[in-house]
């Protein structure tokens, strides 16, 4: 027993170790002048409540930038923010305040009662006295029946993620700009929006908070239609070196089918992580939730880069359309097959 209780132990100690050098930097940082100021993301809700996502963040001296609207950044940039552990935020919905608490990763994500109209809606956030920042909230209305969640590591951006030093160097060294799109998915997913007024659209992703901003950018860079992003923190738990992304996927998968009971959803992933693993886990569970499944095949190039392909298992008695195709153009065809699209051609 005392052998098996040494991980743990060691695994809360690097977690405090971790806690306590942010407390640290947050130290040095109130010191030399620097206050904190939120960080706001995309969020989602209902007529009757909105889901608020951001950071609170001291953020790094600018750093002299190329001109421009599409200057890029350097992805080591968005890892050397301060986070600040339990700070109090004050959102505003509608003129009415509400008092939130960050955790202790400085992650803002919380609900908050608010009746507000369908559609893209703007809220704000500010903290210890800062400027407000806006955030873009969709609502989505009571009448809406179908959904899309996307992955976006190599099923919107090429990113070659499950290698450690490949995310690292995608992650950290990269300039934005040199991030690239999937083929055809800003267009499948454009469409479907087009397709569907009103319909909700979230990009799930195992990706860190901190890379938030280059991803809405990116978006808008590469015409996807806006969303919000459901990202997560890296570093060690209580009880784990790493956070789990496996875990988090499928915690917001059963999230959003409480939340949307009557939402069908299209799950849009790919096939070099696990993504056909917790979509089959999910349609199995909720198969009265799900529109259909679309994998994206990784390129043997891509396959090599992921360290391989998880295997597509055979899903023909799943009940729910289930399609793959070798990018967004290929995926679009496959969903038009199965009555998923609109064929424009015929107009059914």
């Amino acid at each position: 027993m005392a052998t098996a209780s040494r991980p743990e132990k060691k695994i809360l100690w690097f977690a405090r170790l971790e806690y306590r050098f942010h407390a640290w930097r947050e130290r040095r940082a109130r010191a030399s002048g620097r206050r904190p100021a939120v960080a706001a993301f995309p969020g989602y809700g209902g007529t009757e409540w909105v889901r608020v996502l951001g950071r609170v963040l001291i953020p790094p001296k600018e750093a002299r930038r190329e001109r421009g609207e599409y200057a890029g950044v350097r992805g080591w940039r968005s890892f050397v923010a301060v986070p600040i552990a339990n700070a109090t935020v004050t959102v505003t919905i509608d003129g009415v305040d509400h008092e939130v608490t960050a955790d202790r990763g400085g992650v803002i994500d919380t609900v908050v009662p608010a009746s507000l109209n369908a559609g893209w809606q703007t809220i704000s956030m500010h903290v210890e006295g800062s400027e407000p920042v806006e955030a873009r909230v969709f609502i989505v209305g009571d009448d809406v029946r179908f959904g899309v969640v996307s992955d976006i590591d190599d099923t919107v951006m090429v990113t070659a993620l499950p290698r450690p030093l490949l995310a690292a160097w995608n992650s950290f060294v990269l300039n934005e700009h040199a991030r690239q799109p999937v083929p055809g998915m800003a267009v499948l997913l454009e469409r479907l929006m087009r397709d569907n007024p009103g319909a909700p659209i979230l990009y799930l992703s195992t990706g860190a908070w901190n890379v938030a901003p280059t991803l809405v950018r990116f978006q808008r860079r590469h015409l996807f239609p806006s969303g919000a992003l459901l990202l997560t923190d890296w570093g060690p738990t209580h009880d784990r070196w790493f956070r789990s992304g496996k875990a988090h996927k499928q915690r917001n998968l059963q999230r959003l089918a409480e939340e949307f009971p009557d939402i069908k959803w299209l799950l849009v992933g790919d096939d070099g992580q696990h993504d056909d693993e917790i979509y089959t886990a999910f349609t199995a569970e909720h198969p009265d939730q799900v529109a259909a499944v679309a994998i994206r095949r990784l390129t043997p190039a891509e396959a090599v880069l992921a360290g391989g392909r998880t295997a597509v298992d055979d899903h023909t008695a799943a009940g729910v359309p289930w399609v793959t195709g070798d990018d967004g153009s290929e995926l679009l065809e496959r969903l038009v097959d199965v009555g998923v699209i609109r064929d424009v051609a015929t107009g059914s």
